[in-house]
């Protein structure tokens, strides 16, 4: 099993260890993570490899978006990186007790990919064509991505769960 972090974090996947599949032939990305893990099984089918089931936990989904909301966003980054990700922290584990969690690097620039990546439905349903089972765990109480919309989209390609009282970390009190 192949996992990929959210922006601006490390090993949380202990978070999810109750959605995670361990086969060595799944792959899981948290947020920003499950735009790489997605990447990251598209290149691994090119190659003809064998993935089964790709795992989308919480996925950044900002296509619904405005053009506004993504520019304030960058905005707060560039203005001040510290307060903005201490304030990004707090919202994923809202309305719920923050957790700690470990920190790694980022940039404005992953940021903006997160916010202005486009899922491709004819690619999700390409790799599951060629097999591959996705899956797309999503918490009611997210207060990071536009969860309906997510919901909305993936439900044609994926299996969905929908955790009502769940935050990002799909954590419930």
């Amino acid at each position: 099993m192949k996992f990929y972090s959210g922006f601006s974090l490390k090993n949380e996947e202990y978070c999810f260890s109750d959605y995670i599949n361990r086969s060595e032939y799944s792959v899981c990305g948290f947020s920003y993570g499950a735009i790489e893990a997605f990447e990251h099984v598209k290149e691994q089918l090119e190659l003809k490899k064998r993935v089964d089931t790709l795992q989308l936990i919480s996925p950044a989904f900002f296509q619904t978006k405005d053009e506004k909301f993504k520019k304030l966003q960058l905005l707060g980054y560039r203005k001040n990186r510290d307060a903005y990700l201490k304030e990004f922290i707090s919202l994923c584990f809202l309305p719920y007790e923050k957790k700690v969690v470990e920190h790694d690097e980022n940039s404005a620039e992953e940021l903006a990919e997160l916010l202005y990546y486009v899922w491709n439905k004819d690619e999700l349903k390409s790799i599951v064509n060629r097999g591959v089972k996705i899956e797309v765990y999503l918490g009611g109480e997210d207060r990071i991505i536009d969860v309906d919309g997510a919901r909305e989209f993936f439900l044609e390609v994926a299996t969905v769960t929908y955790i009502k009282d769940a935050n990002h970390f799909l954590l419930t009190n």
